[in-house]
């Protein structure tokens, strides 16, 4: 029997859904869904050309009504195209974990794309992390010793004292950063 390739796993689009106040305030709908990851340009003109077709004379304003892809970044609806492009492009190349840092960061770009470097990478737990830092830098742990260290209050201490803060994704998937 052959084997089978797996379907590639199907990801969301980034992508905001920009609306025409002018349509909006006189009670219709009318807008467009626009991919985030074509850049600013390429939203400035789709909202454009959104506007020139809107069936209300001399519509100008917009406002982004909903979005998609951007994991748990915060969007407004008021923010600018280049903002938009720049979480879109981040999002990309940090998935998940990306749009969680961006969460954690209260939305701030500067912030989550720095922690990365202070990342301790993925670990199962605290726990993990903790026994894992601690025998790679501490040498060799005498067996008769092993039994008596509390890794779990190990980690949960470097948490709670702020050297470092935790991404969770999934269950036992934990991103373990440095505190800035």
């Amino acid at each position: 029997m052959a084997l089978q390739k797996s379907k590639p796993l199907e990801t969301n689009p980034i992508r905001i859904y920009v609306a025409c106040l002018a349509a909006y305030n006189n009670g219709s709908l009318h807008g467009r869904w626009i991919d985030a990851t074509l850049g600013e340009n390429h939203i400035h003109s789709e909202v454009k050309a959104m506007l020139a077709n809107s069936s209300e004379p001399d519509a100008e304003e917009w406002a982004i009504h909903d979005y998609e892809g951007f994991e748990s970044a915060p969007i407004s609806e008021w923010d600018s195209f280049e903002r938009i492009a720049d979480l879109a492009e981040y999002i990309t190349e940090h998935e998940t974990l990306g749009g969680k840092l961006l969460e954690h960061f209260g939305g701030d770009l500067d912030d989550a794309t720095t922690a990365f470097d202070n990342y301790y990478g993925e670990h199962t737990s605290l726990e993990d992390y903790a026994q894992s830092l601690t025998e790679d830098t501490g040498g060799e742990i005498p067996n008769h010793l092993a039994n008596y260290i509390d890794y779990a209050a190990m980690g949960r201490d470097m948490e709670m004292s702020g050297d470092i803060f935790t991404i969770e994704i999934a269950f036992d998937e934990i991103h373990i950063f440095g505190a800035h």
